[in-house]
């Protein structure tokens, strides 16, 4: 028998005794705890105020994770799922991940030979945007995605937009001078047209912030600049979408087979 004074026997004590060590990851709705699960996250406690609509959209949409998110997910009244969470989602699901380790992120960016690129957000300032990016380097299968500056990859609100897929691939604040090895391939407006360009496998693929572009460190560190196509008077793409284009266009030219 459970010990209910066990705070491991009541999920919303457990949930906030997570949330007092700092090191707790919020996945914010179905879709999020679906992806971590499904990349191996470590998902200590899942909450919904609604385990039987939750487990049927498993059914619908992950079936392939529908035993672990029926073994992990806790039915708590609507209004204790409410006070959670920042921003209650509509499918009503919440959990806690932990964080990977730095140690192990940073091995997994170093070690090669590399299969699929590196990102590198340059100094980003909008969390929506660079959880879009992770999003992206995700389905492409990028080796990681890292940022310079002082935006912190991990944040809830990129965790939301990346729609927990910060679990497979690895993510990182790092200073220029860190980043991974192999050739930098650096976004700019005066740079080679990009369609003329094979990107290997090992390229970092660095894009500038959505106002400032490239920073001079950023730019010294480059090996080749590069253009995205734009009709002229245009002044310049979305960040994610740079992003998107970019990695098709490796996926046309380089795409090593996954590791």
């Amino acid at each position: 028998m459970t010990d209910p004074a066990d705070p491991a026997a009541d999920p919303v004590r457990r949930w906030r005794r997570l949330v007092d060590t700092g090191t707790a990851v919020l996945l914010d709705g179905f879709h999020a705890l679906k992806h971590a699960v499904r990349f191996g996250a470590d998902v200590p406690v899942a909450v919904t105020a609604d385990r039987e609509a939750a487990l049927a959209l498993a059914d619908d949409l992950a079936p392939d994770v529908r035993g672990p998110l029926a073994a992990l997910l806790a039915q708590v009244p609507r209004a204790t799922y409410e006070a959670l969470v920042p921003r209650p989602h509509p499918t009503a699901v919440a959990a806690l991940a932990v964080r990977p380790p730095r140690e192990a992120n940073l091995a997994a960016l170093a070690r090669g030979p590399r299969r699929a690129p590196v990102v590198v957000l340059d100094n980003p300032r909008n969390l929506g945007n660079a959880g879009a990016v992770i999003r992206l380097a995700a389905g492409f299968g990028a080796t990681g995605v890292v940022t310079t500056g002082t935006l912190d990859p991990w944040h809830p609100t990129v965790v939301r937009g990346g729609a927990g897929l910060h679990f497979a691939t690895a993510v990182e604040r790092l200073d220029v001078e860190e980043l991974p090895p192999g050739p930098v391939f650096a976004l700019d407006p005066e740079g080679d047209d990009l369609r003329a360009v094979r990107l290997p496998d090992d390229a970092v693929l660095a894009f500038g912030s959505e106002r400032a572009g490239l920073s001079a460190a950023l730019r010294a560190r480059a090996d080749h600049l590069l253009a995205l196509p734009m009709r002229p008077q245009v002044s310049s793409y979305n960040l994610a979408t740079s992003v998107a284009m970019t990695l098709y266009h490796w996926s046309t030219t380089g795409f090593g087979e996954p590791a």
